[in-house]
């Protein structure tokens, strides 16, 4: 199943304008892990659908905003956030969680491998919803406790003391979350041969 004919033209800028994005200059290949932890690391809060079909447009790595929103309506990827903007124009914009990148990658390598969008579709089906709830349980748990110490019963200095702790638990969580989805990955989806006319990860 084809998924679009997406048109990835240069793009010489490694912002947008909703902020910067990992820096990428190789063309036609997908992230590797390294490229992933840093994507991951400099955006915790999540990104936005522009920001991250740039880190794949960057690399040459064909990826349409039409072609994103069906990822998304066939439940291959989390659906949005909305967060509120700070400034004279207030609103709110769509954020995705970092994991979504990490998603898109492992779709397009298994696509590579001459996997079908259906096979994808399935086996993601099996872990993710559990991985995702995991991730969201968590992010609102840190999101108490942020609330809580900002409460005026904590002085200064035993704020600031557990700042650092759910700073660093936060990282842990991260780190803990983007094993899951390896792991899931590996059991999901184990090494397939490629086919003969095996479609390039480009082709989805």
């Amino acid at each position: 199943m084809r998924l679009g004919a997406d048109v990835a033209p240069p793009v010489a800028a490694a912002t947008t304008s909703e902020g910067p994005v990992v820096e990428s200059t190789s063309k036609g290949q997908l992230l590797s892990e390294a490229d992933l932890v840093r994507i991951e690391k400099a955006h915790p809060d999540g990104l936005s659908s522009a920001q991250i079909i740039q880190i794949f447009q960057q690399r040459g790595v064909k990826l349409s905003e039409a072609t994103f929103r069906k990822y998304v309506q066939l439940g291959l990827l989390p659906r949005c956030r909305r967060v509120g903007t700070k400034g004279k124009h207030r609103g709110s914009r769509g954020v995705y969680p970092c994991a979504t990148v990490r998603r898109i990658n492992s779709i397009k390598r298994l696509m590579e491998r001459s996997y079908t969008i259906e096979e994808i579709q399935q086996s993601f089906s099996n872990f993710k919803s559990n991985i995702e709830s995991v991730e969201s349980a968590l992010d609102e748990l840190f999101k108490g406790f942020e609330r809580e110490i900002a409460r005026p019963q904590f002085d200064h200095a035993k704020r600031r003391t557990l700042t650092g702790d759910i700073r660093e638990a936060r990282q842990t969580a991260t780190d803990l979350v983007r094993r899951l989805i390896q792991i899931e990955s590996h059991i999901s989806f184990p090494e397939k041969s490629q086919a003969a006319g095996g479609r390039s990860p480009s082709d989805i």
